[in-house]
C-alpha cells in the first residue's frame, strides 16, 4: 500500500492515548516526556513494565500522575526470572487502583533470549494471574504467532487481550473473531510494512489501538531518533489516512477503545495532561 502521512503533520492529533510505552527507559525524566506528550495532544499513557523492577516504577508513576496508568508483568526476554517471588510482587501491584493490566508478557521466538519452554510457562502463568486479578493482558508476540494464539486459546478465554505492537497480520481475522484489541506502533509507518498496513485497515473499528512502544519503533518521519510518547500522533495520523478518517475520528475511536480495553476513567476537564501543564 502507499505511504500516507510520510511527511510531518501540520497539526497534531488531539485527545490520544498512548497504550504502551516504557517511561523508565526514556532519556530524561518521565515528567519531561509527559509534558511533551501533553503539548502534543496526548491525554493519557499506559506505562508498561518488563520485569518486577520496571513494573514497580510504572506503578509508582501511575500512583503519582493522574494521566498515567500502569501495566505490570515479565517480558518473554526475562521469563527465566519469573518465579514465585516475582509473581507475588506482581499480585501486590495489581491491587493498586491505577495498575490496569498484566504485561507485557508473551512469546519472542525472534531473539530467543529465554528458552522457549520457559517463555511458554511464564506467559501461561501471567494469563492466569490476569484472570485472578480481573485485568486485561498486554501481549508481546514476535515470530511466534501460532503458539501465541494457541496459548491464548488454552489460557486466555474470557480475558481482554491487547495484542501490543501487532506484528502478525496473518492472524488479523482471528483477532477480529475473538475480539482481541490490536495495537499499532510506529512500524506501521515504515515503507516495508505493507502487510501491517493492510491489517490496520482490516481490524474491526472497535478493536483498534495506537501506541509508541517508546523508546522503540519511532514512526516516520522521526525514525532514527529515540521514540517518545509525544510521537503517538504520527502513528495515529498515518492510521487515519489508511482508514479514510479525519484526525478527530482516529483520536475519538482509538481513545474510546483504549478506555474500554483498560477500564480507564473518562478524561478530566479540561482534557489533556493538565497536572503537568
Amino acid at each position: 500500500m502507499s505511504e500516507p502521512g510520510a511527511t510531518e503533520p501540520s497539526e497534531g492529533v488531539v485527545g490520544l492515548i498512548d497504550t504502551h510505552c516504557h517511561l523508565d527507559m526514556l532519556k530524561g525524566t518521565p515528567d519531561d516526556a509527559l509534558v511533551e506528550a501533553h503539548a502534543a495532544g496526548v491525554d493519557a499513557v499506559v506505562a508498561v513494565g518488563i520485569d518486577l523492577r520496571s513494573s514497580r516504577i510504572a506503578a509508582d508513576l501511575a500512583a503519582t500522575h493522574d494521566e498515567v496508568y500502569a501495566a505490570v508483568g515479565v517480558h518473554p526476554h526475562d521469563a527465566v526470572g519469573f518465579d514465585a517471588v516475582v509473581r507475588t510482587g506482581l499480585e501486590r501491584l495489581l491491587t493498586q487502583r491505577h495498575v490496569v493490566a498484566v504485561g507485557e508478557c508473551g512469546l519472542d521466538f525472534y531473539r530467543d533470549l529465554a528458552p522457549r519452554d520457559v517463555q511458554r510457562e511464564a506467559f501461561a502463568e501471567q494469563l492466569e494471574l490476569a484472570r485472578s486479578a480481573h485485568k486485561p493482558v498486554c501481549v508481546h508476540s514476535r515470530k511466534a504467532g501460532g503458539e501465541t494464539f494457541a496459548l491464548l486459546t488454552e489460557h486466555g478465554r474470557g480475558l481482554r487481550i491487547v495484542l501490543h505492537c501487532f506484528s502478525t497480520p496473518e492472524y488479523v481475522e482471528l483477532a477480529n473473531e475473538r475480539g482481541y484489541y490490536v495495537s499499532f506502533a510506529g512500524n506501521l509507518t515504515y515503507k516495508d510494512s505493507d502487510g501491517l498496513q493492510k491489517a490496520a485497515v482490516a481490524v474491526r473499528e472497535d478493536l483498534l489501538l495506537v501506541e509508541t512502544d517508546a523508546p522503540f519503533l519511532t514512526p516516520m518521519p522521526r525514525r532514527g531518533h529515540p521514540n517518545r510518547p509525544a510521537n503517538v500522533g504520527l502513528t495515529a495520523q498515518f492510521l487515519a489516512r489508511l482508514r479514510g478518517w479525519s484526525d478527530d475520528e482516529v483520536a475519538a475511536i482509538t481513545s474510546a477503545n483504549a478506555r474500554r480495553a483498560f477500564g480507564l476513567s473518562a478524561p478530566a476537564a479540561p482534557a489533556g495532561l493538565a497536572s503537568l501543564a
